[in-house]
């Protein structure tokens, strides 16, 4: 008798049902798989990507700081360790005091002041003190109608009498002490003491050539015109189809030059513009270089404009002194060349790589939180570096 060796209908009907079940599990594992690698292969990552919450993870090659290293750490022991006296005499009403508003041309001097007094820096003993500051503001005397002869007569009598009422001044000759001002009557209204020009710290957003500026004792306050009308722009370097921009009224020879040589260009995008409004904003948006034709202060609000929108700013000075210049390294986020340079400028654009824009446009987003004030003031923004700066001074007269 022959044997029956076939399966049971009921078996060969689960064995094709596991078959097809396990055919659809390898099926959906493989579309998956496809549909990862296809949309990580050709998804744009999102420009918040590009934009990391601690500037002091970027490597040593491509940091904007000369030593990243170096400044975190003296940064964090500024942090613990860094007192200021306030001087607290002067009428408060009148001359010492924060501006009731913080816009316009005085912007980072209000902001400095209105920040100083929010900040644990600040000591009420003066002999734990590594510097001492004159809460010196002229731009109200101005404003008050005084000329510079009576301004500087005022803030003449006022520093005299904190060398009569305080011993700290005369140890020193003024040089453990600071002033900040962001405005040229600011200088013109302290030649009347010698000491104070010549020995004290004068943090300023302007400089001449005239006024005394010291670069080793004297540096720029970054003057930042807040609050800016369009938000801070993100790594976007696809949206950036002009070569360059600027817009502007033509205050200076310079200015004249540019507008006379390139403002019929088709990749050059400049025009001559009393006043800068949201359509000229919004193309600093869409520009990879931004113009910043030096006048009577390079370091003007024009490149903290350029910066805030992710514009690479094209610095022409003879005579510069940036920002932060020996903290931050600006060859990594601007580009600087001379005013003689003005018929080439367009020919030293155009040899940039589009690899070198796109390193230069990241460092410029990366450095738009040390140009940015803040109320309360925040790690590593605009207030913070002027304090660095400050304190990177205090071991000259100790």
């Amino acid at each position: 008798m022959t044997r029956n060796i076939c399966p049971s209908p009921q078996i060969s009907v689960c064995c094709v049902l596991l078959c097809f079940v396990f055919f659809d599990i390898i099926c959906l594992g493989f579309l998956i798989y496809c549909r990862d690698s296809f949309c990580s292969f050709f998804q744009r990552p999102s420009p918040r990507a590009f934009f990391p919450l601690e500037p002091l993870q970027e490597t040593s090659t491509s940091s904007i700081f000369h030593s990243p290293e170096v400044f975190k750490l003296d940064y964090a022991e500024m942090e613990r360790r860094f007192k200021i006296f306030l001087y607290p005499d002067g009428d408060p009403n009148m001359y010492y005091h924060t501006p009731r508003s913080l816009s316009g041309k005085y912007t980072s001097e209000g902001y400095f002041f209105k920040n100083i007094r929010e900040s644990r820096f600040l000591t009420n003993d003066p002999e734990s003190a590594h510097l001492f500051f004159i809460p010196i503001s002229c731009h109200k005397m101005r404003g008050k109608g005084l000329s510079y002869e009576n301004m500087t007569r005022t803030v003449q009598e006022y520093v005299e009498s904190l060398m009569v009422k305080y011993p700290f001044w005369n140890r020193t000759l003024g040089a453990d002490h600071f002033f900040v001002t962001c405005h040229d009557i600011g200088f013109k209204a302290t030649v009347g003491v010698a000491h104070l020009v010549k020995n004290s710290i004068r943090v300023a957003c302007t400089r001449g050539d005239d006024d005394g500026y010291i670069p080793h004792k004297d540096f720029p306050l970054p003057q930042i015109v807040q609050p800016f009308s369009l938000p801070a722009a993100r790594f976007d370097p696809e949206n950036r189809y002009a070569l360059g921009f600027w817009a502007g009224s033509l205050k200076s020879e310079l200015r004249r030059e540019l507008v006379s040589a390139w403002q019929n260009d088709t990749e050059l995008d400049i025009q001559s513009n009393y006043m800068i409004n949201v359509p000229h904003l919004e193309k600093f948006n869409t520009a990879k270089f931004c113009i910043c034709p030096g006048w009577s202060h390079v370091h003007g609000s024009r490149i903290a404009l350029s910066i805030h929108h992710g514009c690479v700013p094209v610095i022409m000075s003879d005579h510069h002194d940036l920002p932060f210049n020996d903290i931050l390294d600006w060859s990594k986020f601007s580009i600087i060349i001379k005013e003689d340079e003005v018929q080439q400028i367009k020919h030293i654009l155009e040899r940039i790589s589009y690899d070198r824009f796109k390193s230069l446009h990241y460092n410029t987003v990366q450095v738009q939180r040390h140009l940015q004030w803040n109320s309360p003031p925040i790690k590593y923004d605009a207030f913070h570096m002027v304090m660095y700066q400050l304190w990177r001074r205090r071991h000259v007269t100790k």
